[in-house]
């Protein structure tokens, strides 16, 4: 795990130092400077709250659906596993590392693999519907202004679109049918062992049996929450939308006007889904060269480079900061070892009703 993080830390260092050399150079960073510093202090904060709260947002989702387990844990410990979860996903390709170290560390607080697998996997889903919803929703409502501000990224809004999509009816698929997807996985391990493109490993394959049962625990648990879900999916929606808002405020911020509060945030709705599954840490550099494009039509001259600047340094880089302290702290031994004297503190679930 340790080789697998530094790994990831210098594959991000790498890709943020080319990144700002690519943003920076060729600008007057002078301008750009001066272009920052004259964004009002009211929209600043409030942007960088926002971004807090996105981050947060899903912590609270975590505690809801915990408490709806009879889980007896703090919001305040599910919001420090989200950002631990924000941070491990910002290192890692395609944000695979999030899950697994929020499963570690929420494991350590008493809770149990069950528990957090279901409420994890909930939680994601959710996260990656909503996702997809906002996108199908503008891809039809929003299309020819859709073609205009993302001139030749259309072609990288489509495959946002369609691997979110496809990974939603992937999970779903294996949510209703467990055991069909058992049978496809043993027969494509057959078939890939044949052609001597895989080697025998029983281990591969109960991690994917495994995954099947957990995700038919999932569909077990929305049938018996289904009030909770819905308040989950509706404040999903918040969530997703309130990091959309971080941008229009920093337009709001610097004075601008010609575009409408929406439509900046359903501009920034279409660069997240065009690099949310790219296999890159943080999706660096892919979000920068599209927010320049995607955006000059929005931001004149310096404030283009200025907001690009600021809006990710609020969205990504200050979170990915925040989250490394709590992710450092929580790694501390007497954290650690805390979090073994809590007996208690998760409560015994109540017996399925009949």
């Amino acid at each position: 795990m340790k080789r697998k993080n530094i790994f990831s830390i210098c594959l991000f260092l790498a890709l943020m130092c080319l990144t700002f050399y690519t943003i920076f150079h060729g600008n007057d960073m002078h301008y750009v400077w001066k272009t920052v510093r004259g964004i009002q202090p009211l929209y600043l904060g409030a942007a960088v709250l926002t971004g807090l709260f996105f981050v947060s947002a899903e912590g609270l989702m975590i505690w809801y659906l915990l408490w709806a387990l009879r889980c007896g844990i703090s919001p305040f410990s599910c919001i420090r596993f989200s950002f631990i979860g924000f941070f491990y996903s910002g290192i890692t390709p395609s944000a695979t590392g999030g899950q697994p170290m929020q499963l570690y560390y929420m494991k350590k607080a008493g809770i149990r693999i069950s528990d957090s697998t279901v409420v994890l996997m909930t939680v994601a889903l959710i996260y990656k519907l909503v996702l997809v919803l906002i996108g199908l929703g503008i891809l039809v409502f929003w299309y020819p202004s859709l073609c205009f501000y993302l001139q030749g990224y259309i072609y990288l809004y489509y495959l946002g679109l369609f691997l979110n999509t496809a990974l939603v009816a992937i999970l779903l698929f294996v949510m209703v049918s467990p055991r069909c997807f058992r049978s496809i996985v043993a027969g494509g391990e057959r078939l890939l062992l044949k052609l001597h493109i895989l080697k025998p490993s029983g281990i591969r394959t109960q991690k994917l049996f495994d995954m099947a049962d957990s995700y038919h625990e999932a569909v077990v648990f929305f049938l018996q929450h289904k009030k909770h879900i819905a308040a989950v999916a509706a404040f999903t929606f918040v969530q997703r939308f309130s990091v959309f808002l971080l941008t229009g405020l920093i337009y709001k911020g610097m004075g601008l006007s010609g575009h409408s509060l929406a439509s900046v945030m359903i501009l920034q709705a279409t660069v997240y889904i065009a690099v949310d599954m790219l296999p890159l840490p943080g999706a660096q550099g892919i979000t920068e060269l599209m927010y320049k494009t995607v955006f000059s039509a929005v931001f004149p001259g310096a404030y283009l480079t200025a907001s690009m600047c600021v809006t990710r340094s609020i969205n990504f880089y200050l979170l990915l900061a925040v989250s490394a302290l709590i992710a450092a702290a929580a790694s501390l031994p007497g954290r650690q070892r805390a979090s073994h004297k809590l007996p208690g503190k998760v409560m015994q679930k109540p017996p399925a009703a009949p």
